[in-house]
């Protein structure tokens, strides 16, 4: 893997075709994964690979409690509304993949479709529900910081072999029907899920990629003098 690349590269696939994605391939994404660092080596994270039958039901309990006025369900903090800054980035990228899809504004039943396929987890052929230990959850949000590095991985372990993927909050937000499909232990907290699959290179929402910050707006720097002395910094810890 070009790791620079991939990580410039990368985008959100929201949509896949059918082609499987085999066992042998998931576990060699899984082993790119596991290498993520953690907090005193605690290695937090657990995998749970769903395809088939058990990936249908949870799709179609996550999808009916929906619509069917369930409030939502998830087991870590919810966020709430964005406010600020951090809406104006959601609506921005809600802007593009809309914009992309064709979607008006006032299509009330397309943009309702658009917001079923991800509780759908955009009807990817593997879902791969993401937990940690609950023993942690004592020690503060180190855990989670150390499972998100972990997704990481395998979001560019899957854009090397040529797969797409989508971190998607939203293919959990009814955890308990997840728990029972997946038969989650309940010593693990359900964090997150990461929809894979083979590109749909029709879908026109693939093309889209998220606006990103410069380094010069979201970073600071300290006790540099110019740019000259970090690289003089940087040679002498090289040797």
């Amino acid at each position: 893997m070009d790791l620079v690349k991939a990580m410039r590269d990368r985008r959100s696939i929201r949509g896949f075709t059918d082609e499987p994605i085999s066992r042998e391939l998931m576990e060699e994404l899984l082993a790119v994964a596991n290498m993520a660092p953690s907090s005193m080596n605690t290695q937090p994270w657990h995998f749970h690979v769903l395809t088939g039958e058990v990936l249908e039901n949870v799709r179609r309990g996550n999808s009916e409690r929906m619509l069917g006025g369930v409030p939502p369900s998830r087991e870590i903090p919810a966020h709430g509304a964005y406010e600020g800054v951090h809406r104006e980035r959601q609506v921005e990228i809600a802007k593009q993949l809309f914009a992309a899809m064709g979607i008006a504004r006032e299509d009330k039943e397309m943009r309702q479709d658009w917001v079923m396929r991800g509780f759908r987890q955009f009807d990817a052929p593997v879902s791969v529900v993401v937990t940690y230990d609950r023993a942690l959850d004592d020690h503060g949000p180190v855990a989670i910081f150390d499972a998100g590095a972990a997704v990481y991985g395998l979001v560019l372990a899957a854009w090397d072999k040529g797969l797409g993927a989508v971190i998607n909050g939203q293919g959990i937000m009814q955890s308990p029907v997840v728990r029972e499909c997946a038969e989650i232990p309940e010593d693990q907290v359900i964090l997150t899920c990461v929809a894979l699959g083979w590109p749909d290179e029709d879908f026109a929402a693939n093309g889209v990629k998220s606006h990103r910050r410069a380094v010069t707006e979201n970073c600071s720097f300290q006790g540099f003098d110019d740019a000259g002395q970090g690289r003089r910094i940087t040679a002498k810890a090289a040797e």
